[in-house]
């Protein structure tokens, strides 16, 4: 079993998103340490609560402090860029870092329509031109666009001689299908979505065409995840990501709250039932309970590489609980 890691660099209350940001590069260092396969961030925009908005920075700053983790986007989102300008954008990672980067790639608007509008300068762009943008983007990054598409010219730089590699990240066969056609990695959102993952892998090794960038298909799963030395301790950690997680249903502030304000809190049925059913999404226990559920559930999905999120309020205990995973499977022997 591989794993990795995802970071939304979540603000708990009470620290900054500066201290978020730099939380990040801690359990990315630390990550790497213990024997985690890739390291990915994400892309949020007009929120308190995720302090990662220009993914492309963020890898920057982690691969310059890191050495051999690979690091990437979970994800950029795409349909409010140009191809040609992510690629560049990536191309020049990589000419940095070759051979560690990653390039994961979502649909997502990043927010509401006034906040996507602000990132397209005002112009209307379809999310139904996503699977012709990814298209374009790989033309861009091995120089393969073909001879009729009319930025065939246009050659994106730096000219270097390897390119970083792309996932699509989805949570229906939507994307599954696109990231098949294309012949790149897929990942499958169990964080958000546990209903559609087992039909969406499975139409997209099904459907999946090699390519002279990827020869079989490539599959990763992200959950999140609340380990800790004690079932009853993993619990405890957890309710700060249970409410975090129900502030962010009903767009409210996404800052993750402290264990003891959410047991200050009161909770009606309504929001009881949102938490329960919010637990579908992740895995919470000792060690070896998430161990097991972790093994259960990569075999469901038919994957040898899942990714890890973990947003609780204290910045210790999370780093405590992908080192106990890292031992649970022993990562490094």
């Amino acid at each position: 079993m591989r794993l990795s890691v995802l970071d939304q660099s979540p603000v708990s209350r009470g620290e900054s998103p500066a201290r978020a940001l730099q939380h990040t590069i801690r359990l990315a260092q630390e990550t790497e340490s213990l024997g985690y396969t890739r390291y990915w961030v994400a892309e949020h925009h007009s929120t308190s609560g995720l302090a990662s908005t220009s993914p492309e920075v963020l890898i920057g700053q982690i691969a310059a402090k890191t050495d051999t983790i690979r690091v990437g986007s979970g994800g950029v989102l795409l349909p409010q860029y140009s191809p040609l300008h992510v690629a560049e954008n990536f191309k020049t990672l990589e000419a940095f870092y070759p051979g560690r980067i990653d390039i994961g790639l979502g649909r997502s608007p990043g927010g509401n329509q006034t906040t996507r509008l602000a990132l397209t300068d005002g112009q209307q762009k379809s999310l139904s031109s996503f699977p012709r943008q990814t298209s374009d983007l790989l033309g861009f990054l091995h120089n393969s666009l073909p001879a009729e598409h009319p930025y065939k010219t246009v050659k994106a730089g730096p000219r270097i001689d390897s390119a970083p590699d792309m996932w699509i990240l989805g949570l229906s066969e939507r994307g599954a299908k696109n990231a098949a056609n294309l012949g790149v990695g897929f990942t499958y959102g169990h964080f958000i979505n546990p209903e559609n993952g087992k039909s969406a892998i499975k139409t997209y090794r099904e459907r999946f065409k090699s390519s002279t960038w990827q020869h079989e298909p490539n599959v990763n799963v992200c959950v999140f995840v609340v380990c800790a030395d004690t079932e009853s301790k993993a619990e405890e950690l957890a309710i700060s990501q249970d409410a975090w997680l129900l502030n962010v249903g009903k767009g409210r502030d996404t800052k993750v709250p402290s264990i003891e304000e959410v047991k200050n809190k009161s909770f009606s049925k309504e929001d009881q039932e949102t938490i329960r059913k919010n637990r579908k999404r992740a895995v919470i226990g000792d060690q070896q309970q998430v161990k097991r559920q972790l093994e259960k559930l990569a075999d469901e999905y038919q994957t040898d590489e899942l990714m890890i999120i973990t947003n609780i309020h204290d910045f210790q205990a999370k780093l405590h609980s992908y080192k106990l995973l890292a031992d649970a499977f022993s990562l490094i022997d």
